[in-house]
């Protein structure tokens, strides 16, 4: 049986584990990569919004969903749905679940504390 290189470990890439959510970052300029790996039954609320801090998630998030299905609901109330493949655009105020019996894995573009001026990400959601 070979090794599934999308969850595979990554050389050179600095690895962590937050509230269960594997993440791996690599520096690029200014910018990070990374590899956020979801697992089954993942839930801001339940792993996330206590480590964090926060009652949202307050990045934004914009990469490529390349496994699995997330659920993302807005301050606002508006639920939006991801499903690899996908590109993805996700303001901040959200929290998110996985939904499914497969983690998602979404490789992920950002610069810290500016991806929302840098890449001119809305800073809340609107219904569309």
């Amino acid at each position: 049986m070979g090794t599934d290189s999308l969850v595979a470990p990554i050389k050179d890439a600095e690895h962590r584990d937050v509230g269960g959510v594997g993440v791996d970052t690599f520096r690029a300029g200014n910018a990070r990569v990374k590899r956020m790996i979801y697992p089954p039954g993942f839930n801001w609320r339940a792993h996330l919004q206590t480590t964090i801090g926060t009652t949202l998630c307050e990045h934004a998030h914009v990469g490529f969903l390349a496994r699995g299905e997330m659920h993302v609901r807005f301050e606002n109330g508006e639920v939006e749905a991801f499903k690899a493949p996908q590109f993805v655009a996700v303001q901040p105020h959200h929290e998110g679940w996985v939904v499914g019996d497969e983690p998602a894995v979404l490789i992920e573009f950002d610069f810290e504390g500016a991806t929302v001026t840098t890449l001119n990400v809305p800073i809340t959601h609107r219904a569309g």
